[in-house]
C-alpha cells in the first residue's frame, strides 16, 4: 500500500511539492482535490523534496490535499487493440472508444543495444518523388522536416501515413491546433489508413505535461510492435512544441535556462527520443519523421540545431515542396543502388540541371541576355518543379525515374544531360529531340 501525504508545501502553476522519501523520478501519483482526482508526475527530486507536473493544471489543488504516490512510471497498454484508435498523451481515449488496461508497459525506457540492431538496408516508399528519388528514406532511420510555420508540414505527414509502404503507422501530435488533429484524423479516415494507424495527440489546450509524453508513449508502443516483427513508422510534429513544453516546465521549476531560455539538457532530451529508431535483427524496425518547426525560419534555432547533430539527414520544406538543396538523407545510398541501375545517375544528373536553371533564373532576373542553354534550363527547371517537387505528385518510383527520362527528353537533347551513354541508350524515351 503506497504512502498518502496530506501536506501539499507549495503550489506553482501546474508544479506542486511535496516532502516524501522513496520516490523515482518520473513515477507517478494521484492528487486527490475537491474536483476529482488528477494524475502527476514526478519532473524533480531534492532531498526529500519532490516536485510533481499535474496533468489536468494546478487550478482547485489546495495544501491540504491528498496525493498518493503509484509506485511506477507512466504506462501505456500494449495489444493490437490500439489500432485504430485515437489517445491523448497520457493514453486516455479520444474516440469515445473503451479505455484499455491490459498489458501494461512502461514508456521512456533505454535506447536499443548497438548489438542488437543491423545495419540499415531497406528503403521506405513513400509515393513522393522528393523523397522515394532524391533523399530515400530508410528504414530505422531518423530524420527531421525542417519546417517554417505556415508550410503544409502536416498535410505532407498526412499523405506519408496513407502512402507509406510499412505495416503501421503511430502518429504523435503535440501542440496541435483541433483544426491540425480534426485534419488529420479526417484524412486518414477517409483514406483508409486509420485502421493501421494509433494516434496519440495532444492540443494545444491539453496540460503541458501530456505533450512531453506523447514520444514516450508513442515510441513504447512502437517498440513493442517492431519487436512483434512489424514496420513500424513514427511521425511526430511537433518537436520544437515539445521543446517549449520541456521549457516552460524548466521555468516553472526556475532551472538556470540555456540557450534562449531552453534547458540545458535539450540535446540529451531530444537524443533520447530519436535514438528509439531501430532495424532489430530477427525482428521488425522503427522509423522517425519528425516534424521541427523553425521560429522565424532560423536553423540555427535551438532547437533545429540540436537535432541535427542526432539525426540522419533532414528535409526542408520550403515553399510548399521539399527543396533539394539542403534536403539530405544520409542513408539513401545505402538503398538507391539496389532499386534501379539508373536511379543514382538520374538523381545527380538532375539536380544538377536544377542547379543550373537557378542560375539562369538568377541571370534573368538581373537582365542579363539568355543563351539557348539557358532557354534549356528554364524550360526544365519550370517543368521539373512542377511535375516532379510539387507535394501534390503521387507516383511509385520506378513512374518517377521514368518521369525524369521524359522530362530530359523533352528540354535536351541526350548528349547534354551528361548521363552514360550505356543509360542514354536504355532509358532515353522514343521522343523526337528537341
Amino acid at each position: 500500500m503506497r504512502k498518502v501525504y496530506s501536506k501539499i508545501e507549495s503550489i506553482a502553476g501546474n508544479v506542486i511539492t511535496v516532502s516524501a522519501d522513496g520516490i523515482k523520478y518520473e513515477d507517478l501519483a494521484e492528487v486527490s482535490s475537491a474536483h476529482g482526482r488528477s494524475l502527476a508526475q514526478v519532473i524533480k527530486l531534492k532531498d526529500d523534496k519532490v516536485a510533481l507536473q499535474v496533468f489536468a493544471g494546478g487550478r482547485g489543488i489546495s495544501t491540504g490535499d491528498e496525493v498518493r504516490f503509484l509506485g511506477h512510471p507512466m504506462r501505456i497498454s500494449f495489444s493490437d487493440n490500439l489500432l485504430g484508435r485515437i489517445f491523448n498523451g497520457g493514453g486516455q481515449p479520444r474516440d469515445n472508444g473503451p479505455a484499455l488496461t491490459e498489458n501494461m508497459i512502461e514508456i521512456a525506457g533505454p535506447s536499443v543495444n548497438p548489438a542488437k540492431r543491423i545495419i540499415p538496408r531497406n528503403m521506405v516508399r513513400t509515393g513522393i518523388p522528393m523523397i522515394d528519388v532524391f533523399n530515400s528514406l530508410v528504414e530505422s532511420q531518423k530524420l527531421p522536416i525542417f519546417s517554417s510555420s505556415g508550410e503544409p508540414y502536416n498535410e505532407l505527414l498526412a499523405r506519408i501515413a496513407m502512402q507509406a509502404e510499412v505495416d503501421m503507422i503511430i502518429l504523435g501530435g503535440m501542440g496541435l491546433k483541433y483544426d491540425d488533429y480534426l485534419f488529420f484524423k479526417d484524412t486518414l479516415e477517409e483514406g483508409g489508413a486509420l485502421s493501421r494507424t494509433i494516434f496519440f495527440v495532444h492540443t494545444a489546450s491539453d496540460p503541458i505535461v501530456e505533450c512531453l509524453l506523447v514520444p514516450d508513449v508513442s515510441l513504447a508502443v512502437a517498440e513493442q510492435f517492431a519487436l512483434q516483427g512489424k514496420k513500424v513508422l513514427v511521425l511526430l510534429t511537433d518537436m520544437t512544441n515539445f521543446a517549449d513544453a520541456m521549457k516552460e516546465i524548466a521555468i516553472t521549476m526556475e532551472q538556470v535556462p540555456s540557450n534562449r531560455g531552453y534547458p540545458g539538457d535539450l540535446y540529451s532530451q531530444l537524443a533520447s527520443r530519436y535514438e528509439k529508431a531501430v532495424d532489430f535483427e530477427g525482428a521488425g524496425s522503427i522509423t522517425i519523421l519528425a516534424v521541427t518547426t523553425m521560429p522565424g525560419d532560423d536553423v540555427t534555432h535551438p532547437v533545429p540545431d540540436n537535432t541535427g547533430y542526432i539525426t540522419e539527414g533532414q528535409f526542408y520544406l520550403k515553399n510548399g515542396r521539399i527543396e533539394p538543396f539542403g534536403s539530405l538523407s544520409r542513408l539513401k545510398q545505402q538503398v538507391n543502388k539496389d532499386t534501379r541501375e539508373d536511379h543514382r545517375a538520374l538523381m545527380d544528373g538532375m539536380i544538377k540541371l536544377y542547379a543550373a536553371y537557378k542560375e539562369s533564373m538568377e541571370k534573368k532576373s538581373m537582365g542579363f541576355r539568355m543563351s539557348d542553354w539557358d532557354t534549356k534550363l528554364l524550360k526544365y527547371g519550370e517543368i521539373f518543379e512542377k511535375e516532379l517537387m510539387a507535394l501534390s505528385v503521387n507516383i511509385p518510383l520506378e513512374k518517377a525515374l521514368d518521369k525524369g527520362w521524359e522530362i530530359f527528353a523533352e528540354c535536351f537533347m541526350p548528349e547534354e544531360t551528361g548521363m552514360r551513354t550505356e543509360l542514354l541508350k536504355k532509358f532515353w524515351p522514343g521522343k523526337e529531340e528537341k
